[in-house]
This record gives C-alpha cells, sequence and structure tokens, in this order.
C-alpha cells in the first residue's frame, strides 16, 4: 500500500514538472525576447532595426509601450530596458548589422543604401506601379547651405541626401519603383551625427554634376522627363529635398512647394503636410506644428514633367531646425512620415 502511493506521487510529481516545463517555461522565454537594452548612441529606428523589426511598421507601437522611458522627442536612454512589440516574426536574437530581417516578403539588394542597409524586404504592395524620381538637393560641386551644429559643419547636400537614401528605400519597402536621380556610391545611409562632406555626387544615371547652376538643373530636370517618358502611363512623382537658408532667429517647420499649374501637386503637397502635423501631434503633442503649403516659380518643379513636390526639411542657420536634421533617428522620421504620405497621395490622388 505504501509502495502504491510512493508510485502514485513519483508520477504526480512528473505530470507537474512536465505542466512546468510545458507551459510555464516558454511563457518566460517568450517574455524574454520582448525586453531588450539600449545601446550607447541607439534611436528607435535603429533598435528597432537591429531586432528586425520595421520602424514604418512598429515605431508607433514601440513608443505607445515604452513612453515612460522615453526622453525628449522620443530618444532613448543607454543602459536601460524597453519593450518590442508583439509580433510572430520577433527573433530571438539581434539580426546582424549587415543581415536583413527576415519575413516574407521579396528580398532586393541596392548598393546605393550603403552596405548595412543595402538588402531590402519589400513589405507591402500599397505602392505597386508608382514611380518616384528623388532629387537630393544640390550635390557634386555644390554643398548647398552650410550650418554649424556643436562646433561642426552641417551642409544641406549631404543631410538631405540621407533623407532622401532613407525615403527611397522605405518607398522601395512599399513596392514603388525608385530612382535616386542624384547619386553617391560612396555615401549609403549614414548612422552619423556629423557627415563628412564629399564632392562626388552624379546625376543619374552617372554624369558629372556641373558647378554652373543653370546646367546643374537643367541636367537633372532632363534625366527625370527621359524616364518619365520611360514610364509613361505610370503614376509618377519628382519629389525634390532640400534645406532652405534663411535668419538664425526664424525656426520654421518642414514645407512644400508645388507648380501653380498642378492642382494634384498641390494635393500631394497638402496630403504630406497634414501627415507630417498629424504625427507631430502623434508624439509631440504639445509642439504645434506650422509647415506650409505654397507654390513657387522653381525651374525643378516648373520644368519636370512628373507631379513635383519640393521639399524644404528647415532652416539650416536655426540650431533647433538643425537638430532635426543631425539626428539619425530623426532623419529616419521625417522618411518614415513622408512615406506614409504618399502612400495616401498614391491612393487617393492618382
Amino acid at each position: 500500500m505504501f509502495g502504491s502511493n510512493l508510485h502514485i506521487n513519483s508520477v504526480t510529481k512528473i505530470l507537474f514538472i512536465l505542466f512546468l516545463a510545458i507551459f510555464l517555461l516558454p511563457l518566460n522565454s517568450q517574455s524574454q525576447t520582448k525586453e531588450v537594452v539600449a545601446l550607447k548612441g541607439d534611436g528607435i529606428y535603429r533598435l528597432l532595426t537591429r531586432y528586425g523589426l520595421s520602424s514604418v511598421e512598429y515605431m508607433d507601437d514601440f513608443i505607445a509601450l515604452n513612453k515612460s522611458n522615453l526622453g525628449q522627442n522620443n530618444t532613448l536612454f543607454a543602459g536601460v530596458k524597453y519593450k518590442l512589440p508583439d509580433t510572430a516574426k520577433l527573433p530571438a536574437t539581434p539580426a546582424a548589422s549587415t543581415t536583413p530581417s527576415k519575413g516574407t516578403g521579396k528580398m532586393v539588394h541596392y548598393d546605393i543604401f550603403g552596405s548595412k542597409y543595402a538588402d531590402v524586404e519589400i513589405l507591402s504592395n500599397d505602392l505597386k506601379g508608382a514611380v518616384y524620381y528623388l532629387v537630393g538637393g544640390h550635390g557634386g560641386p555644390d554643398p548647398g547651405a552650410v550650418g554649424k551644429y556643436n562646433g561642426y559643419h552641417v551642409y544641406e547636400d549631404e543631410y538631405a541626401y540621407d533623407v532622401t537614401l532613407r525615403l527611397a528605400r522605405k518607398l522601395i519597402e512599399n513596392g514603388a519603383t525608385v530612382y535616386m536621380i542624384t547619386r553617391d556610391k560612396n555615401d549609403g545611409i549614414r548612422d552619423e551625427y556629423s557627415l563628412k562632406a564629399d564632392k562626388d555626387e552624379v546625376c543619374y544615371p552617372n554624369l558629372k554634376i556641373p558647378l554652373n547652376q543653370t546646367k546643374r538643373l537643367r541636367q537633372r530636370t532632363d534625366a527625370v522627363n527621359q524616364l518619365y517618358k520611360k514610364h509613361k502611363g505610370s503614376f509618377q512623382r519628382m519629389i525634390a529635398v532640400h534645406v532652405d537658408s534663411r535668419s538664425r532667429s526664424e525656426n520654421i517647420d518642414i514645407f512644400f512647394y508645388h507648380d501653380k499649374r498642378s492642382e494634384t501637386g498641390e494635393k500631394a503637397c497638402k496630403i504630406l503636410r497634414d501627415t507630417i502635423e498629424k504625427k507631430y501631434h502623434e508624439h509631440q503633442p504639445n509642439r504645434g506644428y506650422t509647415g506650409t503649403v505654397s507654390n513657387r516659380n522653381l525651374y525643378v518643379v516648373r520644368s519636370t514633367w512628373p507631379t513635383a513636390i519640393f521639399i524644404e526639411l528647415g532652416n539650416m542657420n536655426h540650431q533647433r531646425d538643425v537638430k532635426r536634421l543631425v539626428i539619425p533617428d530623426n532623419r529616419q522620421a521625417v522618411a518614415n512620415w513622408l512615406t506614409l504620405g504618399l502612400i495616401t497621395d498614391y491612393k487617393t490622388n492618382k
């Protein structure tokens, strides 16, 4: 009788241990993968990318989960634990910096984004059929506006180009066809505050950029228009990205220009402005946003055949505006928000 009870107790203990192994341990393991520690220099974009998560898809969820542990403008603190959004595709360990996230979408490779970001996963077909011509302002022998931040120079062409590259990658992720009109084979997407200036940018496909402004503008306009003919009948947009230069006291938000003859261009700019305003309201409710939409007689706006959108990212001479440029996560956020607006433009403004 005693031996029988001992056998029953042993079986009970075994079943209890199996219960713990099957039901409790996976839960503990799963919860561990949802908390990660921010490293020095991390921003939300970099952290999500390290763990194979799209910042477009998961940025808002991440902020909502970690609002109490975020600094001003949703910055991260090194050494602090942050929760990752729930997703069935969440890897147990960080993805290597040169390895793309392993999702279910098609993978494509573009060297122009640099080794770290060259592999791009197609996450959606939201922009399938859309064609974009992206023109980073100035370049080659012309650096554009030059500002200063924390003792180092900030060159318009380098920062506008980095935002343009990030935008290109996001558009491709959503199924678009993208042409980088201003191109630099050495400068992929850079996650540094200080972007080293150079003069080796070229115009699509591989043309030396002239010093003369009129020739330079005509060169990139011709490149866009030749490609426009190739894709005639498709949804097409020319997007130029610049940084304005005004007095040091003038703090300005991202604003937009369009051709006065183009109702479609005006509507596209308003969609982008409204998207930026909405995102600022979500992430910085007390900040406000004063970005504008207006027409302006700019050469690339009036002379390119696709619907033209001209974007000014801020005032190079104002420290708050420059901060919008020098922080890599800020540049990525701008690209993310513009992508969301362009998806709306594609769906509602054909």
